[in-house]
């Protein structure tokens, strides 16, 4: 897809997306998450994502909610473990109100105590309805696991006495620290010309102080691989398999997202669902995963079952990483695999939210946007060589971590 990029004094990147679409797309994309709190502050990147709906210099809460749903448009955001983002879908002619809107909650929120201990309380029952979905928590404490020591393993929403201890000075010296302006990309996705979008973006952020602190993130130790179990009140098993892998810089990140995706990816037609589901009816939900991030990567598998099915399960999975170990997939495999994973990609272009979205994440982690087709070229200058060593690199049962809740005996 045709896209441009212009560069704003201050470090702030625009991406520019055309569209002929009459409903528009925009993002604010920030290099920091979970990632970077410090110790003890586990869930401030998330906490501030709330906050920042919730007063500015120039308008209250109801203004701010109001601004773009008034006109019928979508706002919403989200933290991750490397970003924070702020995203919104509207009618074309709304762009400027939408990127006032953006600087506004950004740049200008006043953070309010009165609001923060409100937040808190929406936060804190934000966790316990999650600690109540083993299928989600189990996933947090697998990573808190597998980053042991690294602020990597910090649950995104933080735990109950982290956030409870929260202060206003925690916030201001995080968004200081974190909110650099070299490290945003502000992306529109939309029927505009480029200099429309530039115009604008100059005229909502060129007078953003420049703040650019070098980012000080401490690459994880690949700790010795552990079997864990904890027992919950909970009416089956849930399982995670997994290790740290390949960073999105890794010369075997196509490789791999392709062999996940074979192996236990979207879809119902993956090796896990065909042998694990519907060969044996073991477990109603089972897949795999691998997400890069910028030093490091997790590849896991997940399954529920009930807990007499537990080793069973993990049986056959290992069963079919040994097989795919020793038997390599042959051409005809690979080209397959290929073509469903193309397609795939090209069918999750019709999101267009999410399709600006990464983009604007691309152009921070690798400062440049490959083309679909460049893309597809990736996945197909992949060998049947390179998978079989990426399976032999990652599908090691030795290397693997097993978390494991468990139900509680009776």
């Amino acid at each position: 897809m045709e896209y441009n990029v212009h560069t704003l004094p201050n470090g702030i990147r625009l991406l520019h997306v055309p569209s002929a679409s009459t409903i528009s797309h925009a993002c604010i994309i920030i290099n920091t998450g979970s990632r970077d709190e410090p110790d003890g502050k586990a869930g401030l990147a998330h906490f501030i994502e709330h906050l920042i709906f919730k007063r500015t210099e120039k308008r209250s809460t109801n203004q701010i909610l109001n601004r773009l749903e008034s006109v019928g448009a979508d706002l919403n955001a989200y933290t991750t473990k490397e970003y924070t983002c702020v995203h919104a879908s509207f009618l074309n002619p709304y762009l400027d109100r939408t990127l006032d809107l953006f600087n506004d909650i950004i740049f200008h929120s006043t953070f309010p105590e009165d609001e923060m201990d409100k937040e808190k309380s929406v936060i804190l029952d934000e966790i316990a309805s999650y600690l109540d979905q083993p299928e989600e928590a189990i996933n947090d404490d697998f990573e808190d696991m597998l980053f042991a020591g690294n602020a990597l393993g910090n649950n995104i929403l933080g735990t109950t006495e982290s956030v409870s201890n929260f202060t206003r000075e925690d916030v201001i010296n995080f968004r200081k620290a974190n909110y650099r302006t070299n490290e945003i990309v502000i992306a529109v996705l939309g029927n505009y010309t480029l200099n429309s979008v530039v115009n604008k973006g100059t005229k909502h952020f060129a007078d953003v102080e420049e703040n650019s602190p070098a980012q000080n993130r401490i690459k994880p130790t690949v700790l010795n691989p552990t079997t864990t179990t904890i027992y919950k009140p909970i009416m089956q098993s849930h399982c995670i398999l997994g290790t740290q892998t390949y960073s999105t810089h890794h010369k075997n990140k196509a490789g791999l997202m392709l062999l996940n995706n074979y192996f236990g990816g979207n879809g119902m037609s993956s090796v896990l669902n065909l042998q694990i589901r519907e060969k044996y009816g073991i477990a109603y939900t089972i897949e795999s995963n691998f997400s890069p991030l910028s030093d490091t990567g997790i590849f896991s598998i997940y399954f529920g079952t009930d807990k007499e099915k537990q080793q069973k399960a993990l049986s056959l999975i290992f069963k079919e990483m040994k097989k795919l170990k020793d038997n390599p997939l042959n051409e005809l495999q690979l080209q397959k695999a290929k073509n469903k994973f193309i397609g795939q990609i090209a069918l999750s272009e019709e999101n267009r939210i999410g399709l600006v979205i990464s983009m604007a994440k691309t152009l921070i982690d690798h400062h440049k946007i490959d083309s679909l087709e460049r893309v597809f070229e990736k996945i197909r200058k992949v060998t049947t060589q390179e998978i079989a060593q990426i399976a032999d690199e990652v599908l090691a049962r030795e290397q693997l971590n097993i978390f494991t809740f468990s139900p509680i005996l009776e």
